[in-house]
Order: structure tokens, then sequence, then C-alpha cells
């Protein structure tokens, strides 16, 4: 029978936090649901975005020796987690299928050696046979369950797999189980405690209510308009992290290049860019070298970046859930954050064609549920915090929160009209808006210890937040240490941390009181239009310019299609196959040009829908004189 490590010892919890960690203190509820697991209980916990839960799961696994399995959805995020544990010094792996044969197997071999304190899984992995099997051989202290409300019909990201994890009560009946998730309501918290077989488990809910949160619903009638107002709240947000939700992939790129256009710096993220590329945006994004990232629901989870100041959604989300999950990665450091949702009528259309498309008639009346409730919160007449809140099954004391559009908050981005947007517009970009520096923490030495960690991270090819958080470098700045002892007193920066970065941060900040700084920012991009036809004057191929701008390649076609069709740029007859063209031509002549499907119909089946954009944009546009030339490729 496994003997359970019980801590009676607040100092002895608070030396672990400080020693891996380097926090003085636990957030609320973390101290009891660590508790809990330490004394081998099972557990139920509720902790909103930003809330800490990933702590709550890791600082026992170091107290308790053996190992603890952590189930995760996705692979990203439990690498990212397992490489910034082993930055910490606390031992982790993960197995999934990232991984080669031979280095998973290895990993498995050590693992049932003890040589983890964490090992991460996905529930596809574990609930294999031979998953089973191997785990029996390994040392494990407790199971927990991350995204929890994955394992629940009624939740809004259902996954199959998940509901096979009942399995682990049976077959480790005496390992304790944790469940985790951000956003449960009250029906998927009993499922997930159902589904998982918990005994009498510990229940921890932490409030619903995020009060530094700004909830702003408006809705655009026109895509002009969207866009106008996207473009005033990133100008106020200017030298801010922000996070910009679009729909679809194509919405991602075209508002990509719609904000280039507008000399707005963003990087594109969803999930038919190359790994490699979405990795490297992302971390663009985590180090400060771009503020704006525009992504699909792809982007978010695991994402740990405290000061980031709005989350804009161009879409209605498919549940309140998912809008409460998303919006809630602004915020996260307790200051004031907008999240923006700028909704059109053609969303629900949009929402309504998924809806159908799915075939179990349960989990599509389940989906229709939650489309009435999010399209009821978007054109609600109440507070907005107070609907999220008792949509979870939280009924607060108060009415009116006085931070959302309902109650009469509006930001100044949204109160400008086109006669005023000067003042919006002429905001100074700086590193970041001082009023959400510590006071004692200057501007010029927070960008230049960023600058440094970026270095920092190119030299160790790891994500800058592996380096430190932003919070670490927040505190950094403030407390300017000049010594090994106050760099440990720096909230974020354990024990392993200042070990390997103390000397570096010590002469970084001796250099900054020397007079150094960090270097001007690079000039902003050209507009796509420009980049496009820079590419295609160099001689690359759609296909090049495609990969060098990181676009699908239907992107790109669309593009220059548009180009040519307004007469700013010659056809070039190598964009489509000899064959293919005089085909082309003659289904255009007989079927007109003014819708393409007659005439992808009428050709051959092998001819691709971006030849027939391309040759359709060149007869379109015949009556033009093209103001751009580029040699044939």
């Amino acid at each position: 029978m496994q003997k359970w490590c019980v801590v009676d010892d607040s100092a002895a919890l608070t030396e672990a936090l400080r020693r891996y960690w380097g926090y003085a203190s636990f957030r609320p509820k973390q101290e009891s649901i660590v508790r809990s697991i330490l004394s081998g209980r099972d557990a139920a916990v509720v902790l909103p975005t930003g809330g800490g839960k990933s702590l709550c799961y890791q600082l026992p696994a170091v107290l308790m020796g053996g190992t603890a399995v952590v189930i995760s959805p996705l692979i990203a995020l439990m690498q990212d987690q397992a490489a910034q544990l082993a930055a910490m010094g606390i031992p982790s792996a993960f197995v999934n299928s990232a991984l080669d044969r031979a280095t998973a197997n290895q990993v498995m071999r050590n693992a049932q050696q003890g040589a983890y304190r964490l090992l991460y899984l996905s529930p596809e992995r574990l609930v294999r046979e031979d998953t089973f099997a191997w785990l029996a051989r390994v040392p494990v202290s407790f199971f927990a369950i991350d995204e929890a409300h994955c394992i629940s019909e009624w939740g809004h990201e259902f996954r199959p797999e998940y509901r096979q994890l009942g399995q682990l009560r049976e077959r480790f009946a005496d390992k304790p189980i944790a469940a985790f998730t951000a956003s449960a309501t009250r029906r998927v918290r009993h499922d997930i405690i159902a589904q998982l077989k918990l005994r009498e488990p510990d229940r921890y809910i932490v409030s619903f209510h995020r009060p530094n949160l700004r909830y702003i619903v408006r809705q655009c009638e026109t895509g002009k308009q969207q866009i106008s107002l996207l473009v005033r709240a990133l100008r106020a947000h200017a030298g801010e992290n922000v996070i910009v939700y679009a729909p679809t992939i194509a919405m991602v790129e075209d508002t990509v290049d719609d904000l280039a256009a507008r000399g707005i710096d963003a990087v594109p993220y969803h999930a038919q860019m190359e790994t490699e590329m979405r990795r490297r945006n992302q971390e663009r994004w985590m180090s400060d070298e771009v503020r704006v990232l525009v992504g699909t629901i792809a982007f978010g989870l695991g994402i740990n970046k405290p000061a980031v100041r709005a989350v804009i959604h161009l879409s209605l989300p498919k549940s309140i859930e998912q809008y409460y999950q998303e919006a809630g990665r602004a915020g996260r450091d307790g200051q004031p954050a907008d999240c923006a949702l700028l909704w059109r009528k053609k969303d629900t259309a949009l929402l309504a064609y998924f809806i159908d498309q799915i075939r179990d008639p349960e989990e599509k009346k389940r989906a229709w549920e939650r489309y009435h409730v999010v399209k009821r919160f978007a054109e609600d007449s109440r507070c907005r915090h107070r609907r999220i809140c008792e949509h979870f099954g939280e009924t607060p004391k108060w009415s009116r929160c006085d931070a959302c559009d309902v109650c009469g908050f509006e930001p100044e981005w949204m109160k400008a009209r086109p006669a005023e947007a000067r003042s919006v517009r002429a905001k100074p970009s700086k590193p970041e808006s001082a009023a959400f520096f510590p006071a004692a923490a200057p501007p010029e030495l927070v960008e230049y210890l960023r600058e440094w960690r970026r270095e920092m991270s190119h030299q160790q090819n790891v994500p800058a937040f592996m380096i430190l958080t932003d919070a670490a470098l927040m505190d950094l700045a403030a407390k300017q240490p000049s010594s090994m002892e106050d760099v440990l007193r720096v909230t974020g920066i354990g024990a392993r941390k200042a070990q390997e970065y103390g000397t570096e941060l010590l002469a970084a900040i001796q250099r900054f009181r020397a007079g150094a700084r960090a270097r001007p920012p690079e000039p902003k991009p050209k507009s796509p239009v420009e980049d496009t036809l820079a590419l295609l004057r160099s001689g690359k191929t759609l296909a090049e310019i495609a990969q060098i701008r990181e676009r699908r390649l239907g992107s790109v076609v669309e593009m220059v299609s548009q180009l040519v069709e307004k007469g700013r740029l010659a056809f070039d007859p190598g964009w489509v196959r000899a064959e293919h063209l005089a085909e082309i031509e003659a289904a255009a002549a007989q079927h007109g040009v003014e819708k393409i499907r007659p005439i992808k119909d009428a050709v051959s089946p092998e001819i691709e829908w971006d030849e027939i954009r391309l040759v359709v944009a060149r007869l379109r546009g015949a009556a033009h004189e093209p103001e751009a030339t580029v040699p044939t490729t």
C-alpha cells in the first residue's frame, strides 16, 4: 500500500515553493489542493485560467517521491511543461508521438527506474494495453488529469479517449487521482467525478469572477467596421501584448495582412502551419519581438504570459466555456485588460454550419444548446461578468460590475469616431504602458532585460519564457538586485534559475546602470502587397513566396489574383501548367468568368482551383493595364 507524504509544516511547503518556483506565497486554494494530494486524497479542482493549476500537481510530485503521471491533451503543452520543469531542476519527461521509438523506449526504461518526478502522457497513449502494463512497473505516486472537462460529453471540448480514463481507478486502485480544469459547469463537474470514479474527492472551486478583465461585446455590421475597431484597439494597446482570435485559417492570414498594410506587425498561428513555423511565431510573441498574435483556437493552451493586455475575438466562439478560457488569457498579472468580442451576424451561420456537420444526434443537441447560450450572451443586456459566473453555477452577491459594456464601461478606442481617431493613432509606441509597470520598474530596464532574455534564448535554443517569465523580469527590474542573495528574493527566480542566470543578470543590470539600453526596434515591415511584388520580381515562385511569407499557398494565390484582376500585376503564364491553360480559357469562354465553380466542373479533375483563379483573374482584368510586371518564372 502506498505511503503518503503528509506535510503539516507550512514552512516546508513554502520552502519548496521558493526553491523551485521562486514564489514567496501561494495563490488562493493552491496550498489546500497541494495538501489534499500529499495526503493521498482524490481531488476535483476548478481553477480559472491563470490560477496556477499546474503548480498544484507539480509541487506534490516533487515532495512525494515516485513519479506523478500527468495526462495532457496537447503534445506541445506537455513538451513545454517538461522542459520548464527540467530547467527548474525537477526531472521530468514525456512519451508521445513526437518521440522516435528509440527515445521513447529509453524514457520508458528510465521511468521504471524512478528517474522522473513527473511523466506526461496523452490520453490516447495512456489507455493502450501495453502502456498500462508498463505503468504497473513504474513507481507511480498519483495521477493528474489536466483539461479534465474533456471527459464529459457535456464539456465544450469532449474527447472520447478521455472516457477511458476511468480505467485508472480499476487498474491502480491505491493511487489518488486529481482532476483539473479551468472551465466546467456544475453538470460537467459532476460528470468528471463520476467518469473518473473519484472517491469522496476534495473539491475546490475558485470564483469565476475575474474583476480585472473588462468585457466589451460589439456587433459589427461589416467587415470594414470590424477591422477598423480592431486597428483602433491595437493602436490603443501599442507596445503591449495582444491575442486576436479569428474563426478560420483564411481569416487569420487575411487579418495579419490587413494589419501589416496599416503598419501593425503581427504573426499568424494556425494548425495548417508547419510545426516549426508555429513554434517560431509563438516564441516571437512570447519574447516580445512581435506584440500581436493572430490565431485560431489552436493557440493558447498552456501559454504562460501574464502581461497580455487584450484578447480580441473576431467572431462568436462556439461556447461560453471556450470564450471564458480564451478571454481569460488576458490580465493574468492581475492588471486591467480588455476582452473584446467583435462579432458579426454571419458568425451564427458559420456556427450553425459546423453544428450541422455533427452526425451524433446527442452531440448535435448539446452543440445547439451551447450555440443558443453564447448567442444570448452576445445579445444580452445583463452584466457580462454576472452572466459568466451564473453559467458556471456561481451566484454573485453583486448585480453590477462596472467592468463590462452593459454596466457602462467603454474603452477609449471603442469611443473613438473617425474624426477623433487621430488621438488614438497618435499614442506613442512605448515598450509597455507605464501604468502596468511596478512603480520602481523603469520601462527601459524591463526592455533591456527582455533583450537579454531573447539573446539568451537564442543561444540556448529554448523559448524565452523558459529563461524567465514576464513577472520575473518585472520584479527583477523593480528590485534591481546587486548580489546573488538579492537575486534569490526576486519573484519567479528559484535556486536553479539563480545558479544558472544570476551572474549574467547582475552583469546586465550593471551595464544598464552604466548607460546601456535595448537596441531600437527594427523598421516596420513592408505591406503584404509590396512584399509579394518584391518576391515576384526576384523570381520566386508562388509556392516559395508562401513559404517565405508563412502563408498557405491559397492565400498567396488569392492576393496575386486580386492584383492581376485590378491590373496591378501582369499575369505570368508560368503560374499555370501549359496543358491546363487552354482548357481553362475554353471553359471560361463557354461558362463566363462571373463564377469559378462552373469552370471547375467543366475542366479535367486534375486542374486545380488555384490555377483556375489565376486564369480567371487575368480574363476579368483584361481591360486593365498592369502597373507592375514580373519576369516569367
